[in-house]
C-alpha cells in the first residue's frame, strides 16, 4: 500500500510501526526513504515480493548503514518500492502500480531502487538508500536526473539486508543535491586525500552509446568534465571485450543469485514476473562449475583495471547507453536495452571498484548521466569532484 500524497508511487509503506527517535546531527532536517530491502526496526522486509513480504519476520534491528543515517539527524519517511527480489533493472514490478519517472513522466524510472529514485526526483524526500549489485544505483540515478554513486564493494556493510549476488552487492543512496550528497557521504564513507585525478576513456564503451543524439550529448558532457579534470586520455583496450565481460558478470550474478533465493522462488514461482523469472532460472541451470570458472576472469580484470587506475585514474564513461526507455516499450525491446546497459554497468560490479554517475545530460528531453568510476576507496574524493563538476557545469 502506498503512502499518502505519493503521486509517484514510490513507496509501499510508511514511517508507521518503526521504531525511531529524533536526534540532532549533520544529516538533521532531511528527509530519508528507505529500499524495501533494508531492515527497519518494526517492520518487515518486502523485497518487491509479496510472498517474501508474508515471510519476513518483524525486524529487531535496524541495519546498521540506515541506522547511521538516523543516527546523524536524517528523518525516516517511509519504504521505497523496489524490483521483484531486486533482480531487474527497469522498475517495472509486476505485483505494485509501477513508479513515474519525475524527470521523465513517459520513461520508466529504472531499478531495481525505482522507488527511491521516484521519491528523490520527485521531491518527496531529500535522500533515499538504494543498492546496487547490476546497476541499481546508477541506472536509476541516470535515467531520474540523480547523483548516484555505487559504493566499493565491502565498504559500506549489508547485514540486515536482503541479499542478490554477495560478491556483488553494494549500499548506496540518491540526492538532487550535490550538497546534500557530500553530506550523507561524509557520514558513510571513510576520509580519504582526494587525487590529482588522471582522467581517461576507453573506446570500447565509448561506442555502446545508443545513436548520433546520444554520442553527440556524451561529447557535451565530457567537455564539462574535461573543464575541470583536464581531457580524458585514451587508455589501451582491455584484454577482456565489454561482451566477455557481461557474460562473466551475469554468471556470477545470476548463479549467486540462485543460491540466495532458489529455495524460495521453488516454493512461489508462479507468482513471479516473467523477466526475473527468466534470470533467476538461467542462474539455476548454470554448471556446477560456474564460479570456478567464471572467477578467475573477474579477478584478471580487477588485476588490469587496477593497474590501468593505479591511484590517481579515473575512467570517464556513459552511464547507461542512452535516456530511460519509454514506460510503454515492449518487454524485448526494453531487455534489449538492459543487456546493452550492462555492457558499461557491469565493469564497477565486477572490478568492486567506485563509480559516481553525475547528472549532467538530456537526450529527447530525457536526463543522461555521465559516470567516473576511480580505484578502490577513491568514493568520497568522486563524491567530491562530482560536486565540483556539477558547480561549475
Amino acid at each position: 500500500m502506498a503512502t499518502p500524497n505519493d503521486p509517484f508511487n514510490a513507496f509501499v509503506a510508511g514511517p508507521e510501526n518503526a521504531a525511531m527517535r529524533d536526534v540532532a546531527g549533520p544529516l538533521s532536517g532531511l528527509t530519508l526513504a528507505v529500499k524495501d530491502i533494508y531492515a527497519v526496526r518494526g517492520q518487515r522486509t518486502g523485497g518487491g515480493n509479496p510472498d517474501f513480504h508474508a515471510e519476513s519476520p518483524v525486524a529487531a534491528a535496524t541495519a546498521p548503514a540506515v541506522k547511521r543515517l538516523l543516527d546523524s539527524g536524517a528523518r525516516f519517511a517511509g519504504r521505497t518500492q523496489c524490483d521483484e527480489l531486486v533482480f531487474s533493472l527497469m522498475g517495472q514490478n509486476v505485483h505494485f502500480p509501477h513508479p513515474v519517472n519525475p524527470a521523465a513522466p513517459g520513461r520508466v524510472t529504472g531499478g531495481s531502487s525505482s522507488g527511491s529514485a521516484a521519491a528523490v526526483a520527485g521531491g518527496l524526500v531529500d535522500i533515499a538508500t538504494a543498492s546496487d549489485t547490476g546497476g541499481s544505483v546508477r541506472a536509476p540515478a541516470a535515467f531520474c536526473g540523480l547523483i548516484g554513486l555505487r559504493t566499493t564493494h565491502g565498504l559500506i556493510s549489508l547485514e540486515g539486508t536482503m541479499p542478490l549476488a554477495p560478491s556483488l552487492d553494494t549500499f548506496g543512496w540518491f540526492a538532487r543535491d550535490a550538497e546534500v550528497y557530500e553530506r550523507v557521504a561524509q557520514v558513510m564513507l571513510p576520509e580519504r586525500e582526494s587525487p590529482r585525478w588522471r582522467p581517461l576513456r576507453l573506446a570500447a564503451l565509448d561506442a555502446l552509446l545508443l545513436g548520433t543524439a546520444e554520442a553527440a550529448e556524451y561529447a557535451r558532457m565530457v567537455g564539462i568534465v574535461s573543464a575541470v579534470l583536464g581531457a580524458p586520455r585514451a587508455a589501451p583496450a582491455l584484454s577482456q571485450s565489454p561482451g566477455d565481460l557481461y557474460w562473466t558478470f551475469r554468471k556470477l550474478q545470476a548463479f549467486e543469485a540462485w543460491r540466495e533465493h532458489g529455495a524460495f522462488i521453488t516454493r512461489h514461482g508462479a507468482r513471479m514476473g516473467r523477466g526475473v523469472r527468466d534470470r533467476f532460472e538461467f542462474g539455476r541451470d548454470l554448471p556446477a562449475d560456474t564460479e570456478a570458472v567464471e572467477t578467475p576472469k573477474r579477478d584478471a580484470f580487477r588485476a588490469e583495471l587496477a593497474a590501468l587506475l593505479g591511484d590517481d585514474g579515473v575512467l570517464v564513461m556513459p552511464t547507461v547507453p542512452g535516456a530511460a526507455p519509454l514506460a510503454s516499450s515492449t518487454f524485448d525491446q526494453q531487455q534489449e536495452l538492459r543487456e546493452k546497459a550492462l555492457r558499461l554497468l557491469c565493469l564497477s560490479g565486477l572490478s568492486g571498484f567506485p563509480q559516481i554517475t553525475v547528472p549532467l545530460g538530456e537526450v529527447d528531453g530525457a536526463p543522461f548521466g555521465i559516470s567516473l568510476l576511480g580505484p578502490a576507496g577513491s568514493d568520497l574524493a568522486l563524491v567530491r569532484t562530482a560536486r565540483t563538476i556539477m558547480e561549475k557545469k
